[in-house]
């Protein structure tokens, strides 16, 4: 169970860091660890709770933590999160929590952002009138361009050919 355990561990701390070994995590993948498996829950374990072990068992002068130091931690999170059942029931439970569990990735925003902005039954006044039902724009608009060199209502447009 505990091998289980050290595996997941090992890729929480390599997250964010390709120089990383996988044998020392830091601060804010533990509580990453922590959220994404599940052991807080926002009631009996809350992230505060998790930042307060993390220092609790890391070094003085250290910023991560190894797996011998991580186990004393799932330790003190599992009396809080399981109080009604023995240290090393809560712990195996901890572990229980954590069997597969991979790093949770947000993606970049993609066809569901487009989709709300380009979803014409949401347009109102005057952008739905120029718009079809698929989102583009309506044929038959005027959208001539003057390429005259001058600017747009200019007083003097056209009277450069006719002075040379």
């Amino acid at each position: 169970m505990a091998s289980e355990a050290e595996k997941t561990f090992q890729r929480f701390a390599v997250l964010g860091d390709s120089s990383s070994s996988g044998a020392e995590i830091n601060n804010k993948n533990f509580s990453k660890l922590c959220q994404d498996c599940g052991i807080t829950d926002g009631k009996t374990v809350t992230s505060t709770d998790v930042d307060t072990v993390f220092n609790k068992v890391k070094a003085k002068d250290a910023g991560t933590i190894t797996f011998q130091q991580f186990t004393e931690a799932m330790k003190e999170l599992s009396q809080k999160r399981f109080k009604e059942k023995s240290p090393d029931q809560g712990l195996e439970d901890i572990y229980r929590l954590m069997e597969g569990k991979n790093p949770a990735t947000t993606g970049a925003a993609t066809a569901g952002a487009m989709d709300c902005l380009t979803d014409t039954s949401k347009y109102t006044s005057s952008h739905e009138e120029h718009l079809d039902d698929s989102g583009k724009g309506i044929t038959g608009q005027n959208e001539t361009t003057d390429n005259s060199g001058y600017g747009r209502g200019h007083k003097g447009a056209g009277t450069y050919d006719k002075k040379n």
